[in-house]
């Protein structure tokens, strides 16, 4: 890659970047589209160009608030996951990542029954269940069903519960952002985080 290939690349990154983070744009494909296409050039960078420079924007705009607010994500996420300690939760996303910034919810994945999950969570007090969403993914040729449980937390943060099958256990599955392993924090995990190195980042930059 020449160094004016490369230049082209950072600034359609750059520009992506800003249109994910200001709301403008939700996916990563769209985003660099649209960013080539404002700068008038044909090039396109990879997503994790593109993450690397949302994280920039995010550190620049948001400052210590933004590991404050990290920390207490992650709290909340452990009161979750402890109400919910029988179906295997894992905490995933950009609060397992470390790079959260204005609008980022609280993912968490569960496996067992969707009915019984969702009345746990419906008879917390002060915990909010607003939306359910039933969707079918197509992995390796078959489909798999899911159940996205959209709350809001006790610290009036957006989370979001996906019920999967008991037999998706342990599969794994690969991020096409960063293109690691998606491997997520169990309830152990997250609590020697919380106690050690809250702000820990997993990101391969």
């Amino acid at each position: 890659m020449n160094s004016n290939s490369s230049i082209l690349r950072g600034k359609v990154a750059r520009e992506a970047a800003t249109l994910l983070y200001s709301g403008l744009e939700k996916e990563y494909k769209q985003a660099k589209l649209k960013a080539a296409a404002n700068l008038g050039v044909h090039v396109l960078p990879k997503n994790i160009e593109i993450a690397i420079e949302l994280d920039n924007i995010a550190e620049e705009n948001e400052g210590i608030s933004r590991l404050e607010r990290l920390v207490e994500m992650r709290m909340e996420a452990l009161k979750l996951m402890k109400i919910l300690k029988t179906y295997r939760p894992v905490l995933l996303g950009s609060v397992w990542r470390g790079t959260i910034r204005r609008g980022s919810d609280i993912d968490i994945a569960v496996y067992g029954d969707d009915v019984e999950v969702t009345s746990i969570l419906r008879a917390q007090k002060n915990l909010i269940v607003f939306r359910l969403e039933h969707m079918v993914a197509e992995e390796q040729g078959k489909s798999l069903s899911s159940v996205h449980i959209h709350l809001v937390t006790w610290k009036k943060y957006n989370a979001e519960v996906v019920v999967r099958g008991i037999e998706e256990v342990g599969k794994k599955r690969f991020c096409e952002t960063f293109g690691d392993e998606i491997r997520g924090l169990n309830i152990a995990l997250l609590e020697k985080i919380l106690k050690t190195n809250p702000r820990q980042r997993f990101v391969p930059f």
